[in-house]
This record gives C-alpha cells, structure tokens and sequence, in this order.
C-alpha cells in the first residue's frame, strides 16, 4: 500500500510489485493497490487551498503558482470544457508518467471541482488505473 501511495510510483509500480515480486492474487494486490493510491487523495483534496493561500504569501510563489494555474487552465480548459467530468476520470485512469491520483487532484483544484465530486471522480480513474496495471502485468492485456 505505501508504494501505491507514492506520487511516482502509484498504482503502475505498486500492482506489478505485489504480482511479481510479492506473488500476491490479483485481487489482493488490486484492492492493496488501489486502496493505498486513495489514501493520498483524500489528505491531498482537502488540504489543497489551505497550501495555495499559505503559498501565495510569498511573491515569488505567488507569481509561480498564478503562471502554472494560467498555463494549465489555458492548455487543458478546452478538453475540460469539452469532456467535462469524464476528462478527470480518463486522465486518472491512464497509467502514464504524470497522470494518476496526486496529479488528479491538482487538476480538480485548478478547475474548482467540488471535493466530493472530486473524489468520485478520482476514485473511478484510480479504479480503471488499477484494473488496467493489473491486466497488462497478468499479460492479459497488452498496452505496447
């Protein structure tokens, strides 16, 4: 569960760890998987603006963080616009370098999604992530 949690590793490098190495079934490092990627997230949700507004005292974490907020609202918006919820929940689900639960939440944060809502949504990608990281381990599914 610790490496699930982990914002690198996640999921892609907690299932295949507890497959391979531990010889865990499936199913037990599937929930282990899962479960210890959420664990993060509901910390993270809510502690998000109270890190922004302590972080927005300072000028110069002020200027960075309102530049990374502008450039990620202006290069995302459109798809977030377009997809809406369903956008969260793929970009979560797709076990890639950069996407997943920690990053999930940063999203949500940027665009003001609710907490419970976003929880939901995070929650599915994660459970996507977990289904698709366990089927390519297994060589049931092939992403490459």
């Amino acid at each position: 569960m610790g490496v699930a949690a982990l914002p690198i590793s996640e999921l892609r490098g907690a299932i295949p760890l507890a497959l391979v190495h531990y010889q865990m079934p499936p199913i037990v490092a599937y929930l282990l998987g899962v479960i210890g990627n959420l664990i993060p997230v509901f910390l993270l949700l809510p502690s998000l603006k109270m890190l922004f507004r302590l972080l927005s005292r300072v000028e110069v974490s002020a200027k960075i963080l309102n530049w990374l907020f502008a450039r990620t609202r202006r290069r995302f918006s459109g798809a977030y616009a377009r997809w809406g919820a369903v956008a969260l929940v793929a970009f979560v689900a797709v076990p890639l370098p950069l996407t997943g639960a920690w990053t999930g939440c940063l999203i949500a944060f940027l665009f003001g999604i609710e907490l419970r809502q976003a929880l939901l949504l995070i929650g599915a990608g994660v459970a996507i992530a977990g289904v698709v990281v366990t089927l390519s381990t297994l060589g049931i599914l092939r992403l490459f």
